[in-house]
């Protein structure tokens, strides 16, 4: 089959090497001359394991393209997937269409009869139906057919998550669509027995928002959980592990740390408030999920400050891992930066370590040493903070890191270190979820209130991060 992909961003290279892969013959375009350039040169513009590879293997062997051409991308496809970005709207947090519907327009006049538009860009309710409409005004009604199919790839295990799915998602109106997507999916996944879920159109572009969101709010959730941890003296990663291995519940999506990032929960939560509010339908655990989101990034950095006795003016703090996640260079939501912003405003200096996320840091964040090597931006450092748990990063000699700071503090906000091992190399560990050693807190007063060197100090500056309540409306970002 042949197939045209318009987009080479994260979701359309990820899909195009993939289908290659599968053996179907993959046009993608790009109106980016550069990029696909650089495509037909072998160098991938994104960093995601095994991706350079499967792109290098279908290009060589024929089944994978990469042209500016629109036409003859999609000149005698029998499916053409727009797979565009769609950014949050500054000013609302809704998703910018204006990529999607451009792609419909420029394609409309072009495509053959009998062709399937299939909109894998993450889209909100009744985008299909617009997008129908677009390409109506120029064709014939019955001679082309629209359709949802929903991505669902992690970054770091795309390549896996496409060609090894635990689903697949199909919205469609009509017999032709159904049977050309069922084709698609249905013979490669066919031994695998994965479950190919077709439904309607808008109910398949619901299933995207919804999925993400309810992993957001996993996510936040057990969050919160291990700030209860912390002040009971239980732990989190127990925790997690007692109410994981339920089956209704699952183990996926309970590891505590700083907050969710990356290019999907943070955008889609807001779109898919936005949707529900323009459809006049509450949806509180989502607001309260975002708010509590954005409010967990920044008060990261009080819990730096807590480890440093209340006061970090002056002092050199060095940040392991800046990308979202590991194995991505996206710094998209990132939790790193409001942590680094925020302690920057506190007075303290930042240097800051990614083992491939420096060159994208460099765009969001200024005043900051960036470093090559892990050991030499932890030297001379008063504190480390893990932030994005990396291989390397875990695999860090304790000995050895502690022997060149100036301080024996370690922020570990992925909880990524035994904290054992890391207080028998000399370290001070304050992790997520885990109660701080004895001699840095004295126990709750009468009042509730926790005894904290330095406190006055803490509190006062923690009024400067305090995130404006989104009151029931989703504007507040």
């Amino acid at each position: 089959m042949k197939i045209a992909v318009i987009g080479t961003g994260y979701v359309g290279l990820v899909s195009g090497a993939c289908f290659a892969n599968w053996g179907h013959q993959v046009a993608c375009v790009d109106k980016n001359a550069q990029k696909i350039a650089a495509l037909q040169n072998g160098i991938v513009p994104i960093y995601e394991p095994g991706l350079d590879e499967l792109v290098e293997r279908n290009f060589g062997a024929g089944r994978l393209s990469f042209t500016c051409d629109l036409l003859e991308a999609v000149k005698g496809a029998a499916m053409v997937l727009i797979a565009v970005g769609t950014p949050p709207r500054a000013a609302h947090g809704d998703a910018d269409l204006s990529f999607v519907f451009s792609a419909a327009r420029e394609l409309a006049p072009l495509i053959d009869d009998d062709t399937v538009v299939v909109v894998k860009s993450t889209v909100p309710v009744g985008t299909g139906d617009i997008v129908q409409k677009i390409i109506g005004s120029v064709r014939e009604a019955g001679t082309f057919s629209v359709a949802s199919n929903p991505e669902f790839l992690r970054e770091g295990v795309a390549i896996s998550d496409f060609l090894e799915p635990d689903r697949v998602v199909v919205g469609v109106e009509d017999d032709r669509a159904r049977a050309r997507l069922t084709e698609l999916y249905g013979v490669p996944l066919k031994a695998r027995k994965t479950p190919i879920i077709v439904t309607q159109r808008r109910t398949s572009e619901l299933i995207k928002y919804a999925a993400n969101a309810f992993l957001a709010t996993k996510i936040t959730f057990i969050n919160e959980l291990a700030d209860l941890c912390e002040q009971v003296g239980s732990d989190v990663s127990q925790l997690a592990v007692g109410i994981g291995l339920d089956k209704r519940i699952g183990t996926s999506f309970l590891n505590a740390g700083p907050g969710y990032g990356g290019s999907c929960f943070p955008k889609d939560t807001m779109a898919l408030l936005r949707t529900a509010q323009d459809y006049g339908v509450p949806l509180r655990i989502v607001e309260e999920t975002v708010t509590a989101n954005e409010a967990r990034k920044r008060r990261m950095a009080l819990k730096v400050t807590d480890a440093l006795d209340g006061d970090v003016e002056g002092l050199t703090i060095a940040v392991l891992g800046l990308t979202f996640k590991p194995d991505t260079d996206d710094m998209r939501e990132a939790p790193a930066v409001p942590l680094i912003e925020t302690l920057q405003r506190f007075g303290a200096h930042i240097r800051a370590y990614d083992p491939v996320g420096t060159e994208n840091a460099r765009r969001v964040l200024s005043d900051v040493d960036l470093h090559t090597d892990a050991y030499e931006c932890a030297r001379d450092a008063d504190a480390v903070v893990v932030v994005t748990e990396w291989d390397d990063i875990r695999n860090l000699d304790l000995m050895r890191l502690r022997r060149i700071m100036r301080q024996g503090v370690l922020v570990d906000l992925r909880n990524a270190f035994d904290p054992a091992r890391a207080e028998q190399a000399g370290f001070r560990v304050s992790a997520i979820g885990r109660r701080p050693a004895a001699n840095r807190y004295e126990a709750h007063t009468a009042t509730g209130h926790s005894q904290v060197p330095g406190h006055a100090v803490f509190a006062r500056k923690a009024e400067n991060v305090q995130p404006q309540s989104a009151g029931g409306s989703i504007d507040h970002r």
